[in-house]
């Protein structure tokens, strides 16, 4: 279910803008997928974590670029507590995990300005059903290899109540009937962000990433949007109209 306002006239958003902007949407959304799966939902001033379980994993979401002494303190102890894997996303690149012993790498933030957005030239559609719902989970477990979530539990990724969440919708791209592709979107604030963008091995190389990603901006075109990029999908945004803001940092443990 996508929610949101008719925009008013604003200055466009700055590259400089873009790093908070991201930190407000994943928060956006990983609040909603930890609230999904029933998940401990933390706050606080510099970071939002979702404490999940021993397959989920910890997620923190650095929120400001100034976290104080405390609050460096608390997500340190909560890395250590965490039941299994935790992985930080700070778009500031501006706080110090090195003490966690945890590995670390860069991924762009990237801004799209409000534009129009081309049609898709695969069939994609919005998920409305739990049958589409865990086709989609199935090619994001596999494109992402994650493999926490192996063996598959249906419902575990991407439990029935995320669509339900306010803002978030996942789609799905077919060629000839099957499903090759998925992805997510969330809109938060006026703006939209996407994440799991994934394409099953099976259709690779057939523009199903693109795909997915003109039919989730369909909805956003009069937004602006921000994503965090990996290497491989970088190109493939630049192309859609997206520019490098600035390195996000990721922090994980083994």
């Amino acid at each position: 279910m996508t929610t949101g306002t008719t925009p008013t006239e604003q200055p466009p958003m700055s590259l400089a803008e873009a790093p908070l902007r991201q930190a407000r949407n994943s928060a956006a959304f990983w609040t909603a997928t930890g609230r999904s799966r029933g998940h401990e939902v933390i706050r606080r001033r510099g970071f939002v974590a979702v404490d999940g379980d021993e397959r989920a994993g910890l997620r923190i979401l650095i929120q400001e670029p100034d976290l104080d002494p405390g609050e460096l303190a608390e997500v340190s102890e909560l890395v250590r507590g965490a039941a299994g894997s935790a992985t930080v996303e700070d778009p500031f690149s501006s706080a110090d995990l090195s003490h966690l012993g945890m590995r670390n790498w860069q991924m762009p933030v990237m801004l799209r300005l409000p534009g129009p957005v081309a049609e898709p030239a695969l069939e994609v559609t919005r998920v409305r059903g739990s049958e589409d719902l865990r086709t989609a989970e199935r090619v994001v477990i596999e494109g992402f290899e994650l493999d926490g979530f192996e063996p598959y539990r249906p419902g575990e990724l991407f439990p029935a109540a995320l669509i339900e969440q306010p803002g978030v919708d996942v789609f799905i791209a077919t060629i000839d009937g099957e499903t090759a592709g998925a992805g997510v979107s969330v809109l938060a604030d006026g703006v939209g962000s996407h994440y799991w963008i994934s394409t099953s091995s099976a259709f690779r190389s057939r523009g199903v990433g693109r795909a997915v990603m003109l039919g989730a901006l369909a909805h956003l075109a009069d937004l602006p949007a921000t994503l965090t990029a990996s290497k491989l999908g970088r190109p493939l945004y630049e192309s859609l109209g997206y520019t490098v803001a600035t390195p996000a940092t990721w922090w994980a443990s083994s």
